[in-house]
């Protein structure tokens, strides 16, 4: 089931928080910031994961800090070409390959409901319009609840029902 929500992700009430990043991102911009900032811990366990694994976009990571959600990092953009460059763009095939790992994910994990913000649109350069219906491809029929943040609104606490 898919509900379309207004207010800040951040203070959602649903088990995991999914954004798109780029494998090896730095977490300097968009939603990744502000879970970085919110946790640390995070970038940190990140980067000992990128240096293990080498992710590949259309991948996906997780992590779990204490009291706090799941975060679900969803590699949808290219990868940095340097340490010092920025991520590359986000791409379709990237952001559905993510998706799907991310269902699987979901179940394998047993978490019934998921916060997402509009995916890839922001860095990643995406049309909502496009990345819209793969999150509905993959979720509209699921029995996970995904809290799609529309609109951004800081300090809002979104009407999740």
């Amino acid at each position: 089931m898919i509900q379309y929500v207004t207010g800040d992700i951040l203070l959602t009430d649903a088990e995991a928080i999914a954004h798109g990043i780029a494998p090896s991102d730095h977490f300097k911009q968009g939603l990744a910031l502000s879970l970085r900032e919110q946790w640390p811990a995070l970038y940190k366990d990140f980067r000992h994961y990128c240096q293990m694994k080498h992710p590949v976009p259309g991948e996906v990571w997780s992590w779990k800090g204490v009291n706090g959600p799941y975060i679900i990092s969803l590699m949808t953009q290219e990868a940095p070409e340097s340490h010092d460059s920025h991520p590359g763009k986000a791409s379709l095939p990237n952001v559905n390959h993510a998706l799907k790992n991310l269902s699987h994910e979901m179940n394998e994990k047993g978490l019934k409901s998921v916060a997402i913000s509009k995916l890839a649109t922001g860095v990643g350069g995406l049309s909502w319009d496009d990345v819209k219906p793969m999150i509905e491809k993959y979720f509209s029929d699921s029995n996970v609840v995904v809290y799609v943040y529309e609109t951004y609104t800081k300090g809002q606490k979104a009407n999740e029902n």
